[in-house]
């Protein structure tokens, strides 16, 4: 199926790992050109060359903090002075966390704020007027079950996830009269590199390995009994992105493999 996304310009935040960048690639190889965007730049513009190299569309990378102001200048001006603007954006950088609301310290709570909330409002802010000028785009912000089913040892998460839900509904019904798309995706257990790490260190010396961990992860929270890959969950993001999804539009979708209790 050709999902009509050749040549059109997506940014993504966080994606030189995980989901972020299995959904470069997925962009990419329906032949749309990418900028990705992350802390670590010299693994971003490795992994921007890697996309151009097997897709066949170009491809860069801007090291940036997207949880500072500067950071989300940074690629605003990469994005128009490298493509001249952009079609789609993926707000997708963020991070679990690992706290009890008593203990937290205000500082904490600002730097989640920063990194979930108002990263996708300063870089929405900054690229939608590319946008309209293009004649219309897609939004898409990566929020987490955890926006609606919070998990007890992360607080904040939950609660900056949650924001930037309601975030995206406000944010498309404001830009709907422009032909610009936005929606949410509220993923489930996706196997990601840094799931991996927290897996690795928790086992460490146990006897166990880092896949006995996410099993039982698994097994406790998804009633499919398994992680997603990035690539399947890419593959429903780049759908999302395409003109094959015109009527989708202030929705938040949950890819999550039945981990939801409830009817959403």
């Amino acid at each position: 199926m050709d999902l009509g996304l050749k040549d059109k310009v997506a940014v993504i935040t966080g994606g030189s790992v995980g989901i972020g960048l299995a959904t470069a690639h997925g962009l990419a190889a329906e032949g749309a050109h990418v900028l990705i965007a992350a802390r670590d730049g010299g693994r971003a513009e490795k992994e921007a060359a890697d996309i151009a190299e097997r897709h066949g569309v170009r491809s860069t990378a801007i090291a940036a903090d997207v949880s500072l102001a500067a950071g989300c200048d940074a690629v605003i001006a990469g994005t128009n002075e490298l493509f001249g603007g952009c079609d789609i954006l993926f707000n997708n950088a963020g991070s679990g966390s690992n706290e009890t609301i008593l203990e937290a310290p205000d500082e904490k709570w600002d730097r989640y704020w920063n990194l979930h909330v108002m990263a996708a409002v300063r870089l929405s802010r900054g690229l939608a007027p590319m946008m309209i000028r293009r004649g219309g785009g897609v939004i898409l912000n990566n929020g987490s079950v955890c926006a609606t089913q919070p998990l007890w040892y992360e607080p904040i998460y939950n609660t900056t996830k949650a924001a930037l839900v309601m975030f995206s509904k406000n944010l498309a019904n404001e830009l709907i009269p422009h032909g610009i798309r936005v929606n949410a995706v509220n993923l489930g257990l996706v196997l990601t590199p840094d799931w991996i790490k927290t897996a690795t260190q928790l086992t460490e010396g146990t006897g166990r390995g880092w896949e006995d961990y996410i099993q039982e992860v698994a097994d406790e929270h998804a009633p499919i009994r398994r992680f997603a890959t990035p690539e399947e969950v890419a593959a429903f993001l780049v759908f999302l992105c395409s003109p094959r999804a015109s009527y989708s539009v202030g929705a938040t979708y949950y890819v999550d493999g039945g981990m939801i209790k409830g009817v959403k």
